[in-house]
């Protein structure tokens, strides 16, 4: 259909909400999120969706006017990608810095990961332009990145061959994990995000927006594929709580091996199953045209989804203003709520406010005649 999917929408801004509530260190509030309940949390719902939304935006243009079209389309929204993330990069450290500073709290240097860059600004810098540095919490948009820069070939196959896309996307994840594949990030160690890994995801939310076999369809109204999704959610609702209040060793063996940690950095199969199950289960509750999803209710959470970039960086940049205000005024349970509730709603007015230079920036429709 041509249609806005709202499901869509209104997924990807509760992600984005999750994103800022995991993000503030010690809050009360992110216990309502998904990762504390299951193997998968927002940033799989948020890579899933984007490449869902992409294929499902760039396929028809390429389709229609071409690879290079596409291609150019695809390459444009990468480059806004970054730029947003430098912009945020900048105002991020600085604001930082400038609260360990005039605060007196120079632990935050070594909490958000910037020591070394006060200490050596030309050098990170450059690196951090590369997408090689990163301070705490801005990894999301560099995988991003990286996904949406390597996609017009992908799309220009998996438009003609999407079984083997799937199956050469599977094979690169399989081989990343086994060969330890990943980016290097500077000055030490890899990129939290193995983008060799992660594009398994990214692609599958693509594969599954081309379909055109109705496989997706027909998981989605099979008995035994929801089912077994259910008895996996359950486990895996099981081993997570039981490895966040300290029973872990309790577990079998086995589960503690292959379970705990949750390897997120380099998308741990279980982590992958449990998404793709909670998906399943929730495209087969929640149809395309569910009444509930146009309720004003719902709206904060929809336009949320709609300016998704825009609402992610605010998010990432109001994190780090509600740990500073939590540790700096209160850490009681009742602000950690109030300082919560404010940060969402910044958050959608952010996307209020770009919804509604949007539609004042739209040319007016002309007035139909009989």
């Amino acid at each position: 259909a041509s249609e806005r999917d709202l499901r869509l929408d209104l997924f990807r801004g509760l992600a984005n909400w999750a994103i800022f509530l995991d993000h503030v260190p010690n809050n009360v509030v992110a216990w309502v999120t998904t990762k504390n309940y299951g193997f998968s949390d927002a940033a799989d719902l948020f890579v899933f969706i984007s490449g869902y939304t992409v294929a499902f935006v760039y396929a028809r243009m390429m389709t229609a006017q071409g690879f290079v079209v596409a291609a150019i389309g695809i390459l444009a929204r990468a480059w806004q990608i970054y730029v947003a993330h430098i912009l945020l990069f900048v105002v991020y450290v600085a604001a930082i810095g400038y609260v360990a500073q005039r605060y007196d709290h120079a632990h935050l240097l070594d909490e958000f990961n910037i020591r070394r860059l006060i200490a050596d600004p030309i050098e990170f810098l450059k690196h951090g332009l590369l997408l090689e540095f990163k301070p705490f919490n801005l990894d999301v948009l560099p995988l991003y990145i990286v996904l949406m820069a390597t996609f017009p070939p992908i799309l220009w196959l998996l438009i003609r061959a999407p079984v083997i896309v799937l199956m050469g996307s599977f094979v690169l994840y399989f081989t990343s994990r086994a060969l330890a594949w990943n980016l290097p990030s500077y000055p030490d160690g890899t990129w939290y995000f193995n983008p060799f890994a992660w594009q398994f995801l990214f692609v599958i939310g693509a594969w599954v927006s081309l379909d055109r076999t109705g496989t997706v369809a027909r998981l989605i109204r099979s008995q035994l594929p929801f089912w077994s999704a259910v008895g996996f959610l359950v486990s895996s609702l099981a081993v997570t709580l039981a490895a966040r209040f300290g029973y872990a060793p309790r577990l079998p063996a086995l589960v503690v091996e292959h379970f705990i940690p949750n390897d997120k950095t380099n998308l741990a199969p279980y982590r992958l199953i449990h998404f793709l199950a909670l998906a399943l289960i929730v495209a087969s509750l929640v149809p395309r045209n569910a009444p509930f999803l146009t309720s004003p209710l719902l709206r904060p959470a929809l336009i949320c989804g709609e300016r998704s970039l825009e609402v992610f960086c605010s998010g990432i940049f109001l994190s780090f203003v509600a740990f500073f205000v939590l540790e700096l005024v209160s850490n009681s349970l009742a602000f950690q709520v109030l300082v919560s509730v404010a940060g969402i709603a910044l958050m959608t007015a952010v996307a209020a406010y770009r919804t509604w230079i949007r539609d004042v920036r739209s040319p007016p429709r002309p007035l139909r005649t009989a």
